[in-house]
């Protein structure tokens, strides 16, 4: 009896933890993926903002991965940047740790799991075509410019108006790139999956 229980017991602990191997590597592949794409930025002299490439992997993630998975990625990434490991772009103001995490750029780091669950949320309630993804991916990255804008506006003491200029319009021609970039990649995706399938 004990010989056959050992294998059933082996058989049941590995299909009971495969699932949480396979969520925890998506988990730190992704926030890996979110910090190297961070430090792919350029800073502007007119803002605290840099132009990075930071929204372009949280729009990937949120169209390719769940939306529970999505926001825990997305929550450990900046769970990583407080404790102080070098996974935020780097900006005008050369801190890292809490102080970036609640700095000018604040709002937009802050809205990202929640941008994310959303673009998931939306994309899986369609027919995952390319339109379907663009128009996802474009309201969860109106989501992260709001509240980084809504932050800035409050953080420097301006006018929401003056923030929106300084923290929106600035990258809106290269932020609609990423969004078309990631909906392009995540349909393109799911295609080769389904006729895999």
């Amino acid at each position: 009896m004990k010989e056959l229980s050992t294998p059933l017991a082996s058989w049941t602990l590995s299909s009971a933890t495969s699932p949480w191997l396979s969520s925890t590597a998506i988990v730190l592949a992704g926030s890996a993926f979110v910090a190297v794409c961070s430090h792919v930025a350029l800073p502007l002299w007119f803002t605290p903002v840099p132009l990075t490439l930071q929204p372009f992997a949280v729009l990937l993630l949120g169209l390719l991965v769940a939306p529970r998975l999505a926001a825990v990625t997305l929550c450990t990434y900046l769970a990583e940047g407080a404790l102080g490991l070098p996974v935020f772009a780097p900006g005008l103001t050369f801190t890292g740790g809490m102080a970036h995490l609640f700095g000018p750029t604040g709002g937009y780091l802050l809205a990202y799991p929640a941008a994310a669950m959303l673009i998931s949320f939306l994309w899986r309630r369609t027919s995952g075509g390319f339109s379907s993804a663009l128009a996802s991916a474009a309201i969860g990255n109106l989501v992260i410019l709001i509240c980084g804008a809504l932050w800035l506006a409050a953080f420097t003491h301006v006018p929401v108006r003056s923030a929106i200029t300084l923290a929106v319009v600035p990258f809106l021609p290269g932020d609609a790139l990423k969004v078309v970039a990631a909906a392009a990649l995540a349909s393109g995706f799911r295609r080769m999956r389904r006729h895999d399938a």
